[in-house]
């Protein structure tokens, strides 16, 4: 009995925090960013701060979801993520990562699907927070090195998109290929939900039976000095880097399924 009345709370309390991302998108859009365009006219420094306001309503966002009791969360090393110009890498299990992974790190932009530009949800923070859409081809590496370079932190799944629990995840090389251009080490965060919930193609409403339990752990950096005479050419470096990142996430999951 105790199990339903909580699993059908969860269910109200998620829907609440959609519909408050939701309206708190159309504020951003209609009063936020426009304010921001009138108060910073230069354009990296509105970036900035741009980005700076949606780290920190993402830091009160992921609490308020915890508060309601939609979950609860752990985060080892979050220190760490704190620190400037990081090129942070990583999975991708829920719809929340990238939530979780924005309301760390203070100054950082990301990646993000093209159609988000176009949402009118999430199109103010995408476009004043200098984030970079994934239609832009063979500028995208350049415009992610560009980023770095200017001292902002990046982040990157690898997996491009959601994990898929049906079939095995090809891994992009892209975040190996901005690390040796951009000569940063990459800072990867293996990230956990249990029970598995929100992921690829699941409905928000399919709560599970239990409360989930997010788990972020970020591990040691992996540094990239040097790596191209480690391999014979950059094809094969980014390759190495990214069989390397693969197999640190894979060894988180594998760590913590023994514990």
């Amino acid at each position: 009995m105790f199990s339903l009345i909580g699993r059908v709370w969860r269910l109200i309390a998620t829907a609440i925090a959609f519909l408050t991302f939701g309206v708190g998108g159309v504020i951003l859009q209609v009063v936020g960013m426009p304010l921001l365009y009138l108060l910073v006219r230069d354009r990296q420094r509105r970036q900035r701060v741009a980005r700076r306001t949606v780290h920190l309503l993402f830091w009160a966002y992921v609490r308020f979801m915890a508060l309601l009791g939609i979950f609860r969360f752990r985060i080892d090393g979050a220190a760490q993520l704190r620190r400037p110009g990081l090129l942070v890498v990583a999975n991708h299990p829920t719809l929340l990562d990238v939530v979780f992974l924005l309301s760390l790190v203070p100054d950082a932009t990301c990646i993000v699907r093209a159609g988000l530009a176009g949402n009118p949800f999430t199109r103010a923070a995408v476009q004043s927070a200098g984030y970079i859409c994934n239609d832009s081809g063979v500028e995208l590496v350049d415009a992610c090195v560009k980023a770095l370079q200017a001292g902002s932190s990046l982040i990157v799944f690898p997996e491009g998109t959601r994990s898929n629990p049906q079939q095995r995840q090809k891994w992009h090389r892209g975040a190996a290929n901005v690390a040796l251009r951009a000569k940063v080490a990459l800072t990867p965060v293996w990230i956990s939900c249990q029970p598995p919930s929100l992921r690829k193609g699941e409905p928000w409403w399919h709560i599970p039976q239990r409360q989930m339990r997010f788990h972020l752990k970020v591990l040691d950096d992996v540094p990239v000095a040097g790596e191209s005479n480690h391999w014979i050419s950059d094809f094969h470096a980014a390759r190495g880097l990214t069989d390397q990142i693969r197999e640190l996430l894979a060894g988180g999951v594998r760590t913590n399924a023994g514990a």
